[in-house]
């Protein structure tokens, strides 16, 4: 009887609960060799590329393509296939499901071929010969393993993720998800990479010229087939007294009468759709939040009369932030509600709120109180860039030490921000506006920005963050 294997999902990184199947890069029946690709599975920091743990031949995949898996699942079985290179006896695949003291990623694969299989950001990857800055962590600390998929052992050595070329493309898992969201055909897309890789550029060109719709070859080739089909003939039209097509729908019945409404409860119109990915993930963390922060919220107006031509409202709002968590360090900590234990923290890392289709992102601008204007700004487009395109680390999603949430650039004036636990505060900036102010002597005309602050109760007093408020308002109201 031939060797079997069930090769159950690994954790993905930071203890994910589960992910969500992207594309299968094989199907039932085919061969695959040990640490080819094997699927392509959206967690909610990024897309990974998870390899085969053997080599042999598919004998089921767990799921279809949008499919949530459970960590420790089952994903895929294979028949082990003895004449192919396997993984040694007792050799550390480094696939786990949980924290395991020692064991990261970044270094060389024990395989023959001596490639590095697995990077914090997931996929097959190679070792680069540039040098590449070293990561900071807090002392004592140990380095964050991200991503933990195919064999792989502890190093600090920074590595290139490779494209996979399933389906006949070259493309790195993020590119493809990007095709997928923009309806993109990625097979059409001509490809402007090293070797044929198609790049993000190119498909983001795709989508702006509409040169490869998703679907448009397959309703071609279905309408070629309905039309030489004998017995293809237009659809019936639907029997009376069904339902309405949504063209057709009246405030009066078909006899004159006014339509009766049905409460909410007797049905649903929507498509019923389950969360996935960075929503899925962003759903758990509100309502972690919620369940165990005690919130207060306090708002004023900062008053921006006073400023000199030209500036970056972010920049000096981040730059505002570090002065009041200078001013009271109090509100720049982390707070652990089973033990109460209570952190301050020496530097400033902001956690910059970002709103994306896909659902909320949060990345750390780190060591923002050492930052000029000029560095504020370009560390914000380059965080937001990496999260638009999904190649943002996962160890720049956690880690900040308070938050900025400027949903004033849409709409808004005050709002209640949610803190995020292990972090006590959250500053919210509202819709920029032209009040009427009281002055000595009669009134003026002042550009003012309305400014939350939520925090949370238990790790500081009212007095603590009403001070930090003040120093906020009173840094922003400088002339430059």
């Amino acid at each position: 009887m031939a060797d079997t294997k069930s090769f159950k999902l690994p954790d993905l990184g930071e203890g994910l609960p589960d992910a969500t199947i992207v594309e299968w890069a094989v199907k039932v029946g085919d061969i695959i060799r040990l640490d080819e690709p094997l699927v392509s599975m959206e967690t909610a920091k990024a897309v990974v590329d998870v390899p085969s743990p053997v080599s042999g031949k598919v004998l089921k995949l767990a799921g279809a393509p949008g499919d949530v898996i459970e960590t420790g699942a089952v994903l895929a079985e294979f028949e082990i296939d003895p004449n192919l290179p396997q993984r040694a006896e007792g050799q550390d695949t480094g696939h786990h499901h949980g924290p395991t003291p020692g064991k990261g990623v970044g270094t060389q694969d024990p395989a023959p071929d001596d490639r590095v299989v697995a990077s914090s950001e997931g996929g097959a990857i190679e070792a680069t010969d540039e040098p590449q800055p070293e990561a900071k962590s807090e002392p004592g600390a140990r380095a964050d393993s991200g991503t933990v998929v195919g064999a792989m052992h502890s190093s600090d050595a920074v590595v290139a993720e490779q494209a996979s070329s399933a389906g006949g493309v070259k493309a790195m898992p993020a590119v493809r998800a990007m095709a997928r969201k923009l309806k993109v055909d990625i097979s059409r897309v001509r490809a402007t990479g090293s070797d044929g890789v198609v790049t993000m550029a190119d498909v983001k060109q795709a989508a702006a010229n509409g040169s490869a719709p998703m679907g448009s070859a397959r309703a071609a080739e279905g309408e070629g087939n309905a039309a030489s089909s004998p017995s293809s003939a237009p659809r019936a039209p639907s029997p009376a007294g069904g339902r309405r097509d949504a063209d057709q729908r009246t405030a009066m019945s078909a006899s004159g009468k006014p339509m009766r409404t049905q409460p909410p409860s007797v049905s649903a119109s929507g498509q019923p759709e389950q969360l996935k990915g960075v929503r899925r993930n962003m759903a758990r963390v509100m309502a972690d939040a919620h369940a165990k922060v005690v919130p207060t919220t306090l708002v004023d107006d900062a008053d921006l009369h006073g400023w000199i031509g030209k500036q970056d409202i972010t920049a000096r709002l981040v730059r505002a932030i570090c002065a009041a968590c200078k001013a009271v360090p109090a509100l720049n900590a982390w707070f652990d509600g089973d033990r109460l234990v209570r952190t301050m923290h020496p530097h400033v890392d902001i956690g910059i709120a970002v709103d994306t289709d896909d659902g909320l992102f949060v990345p750390a601008l780190r060591n923002a109180d050492v930052l000029d204007a000029a560095g504020v700004r370009s560390a914000i487009q380059r965080l937001r860039a990496q999260v638009e395109d999904r190649s943002i680390p996962a160890s720049e999603l956690s880690g900040y030490t308070i938050s900025l949430s400027n949903f004033g650039m849409f709409a808004g004036r005050y709002a209640t921000p949610v803190v995020v636990p292990p972090t006590v505060a959250i500053v919210g900036a509202g819709k920029l506006s032209q009040d009427v102010v009281a002055v000595m002597g009669g009134i003026e005309v002042h550009r003012r920005m309305p400014i939350s602050l939520t925090f949370d109760h238990r790790a500081c007093t009212g007095g603590e963050a009403a001070r930090f408020l003040r120093a906020l308002l009173d840094d922003l109201a400088l002339p430059n």
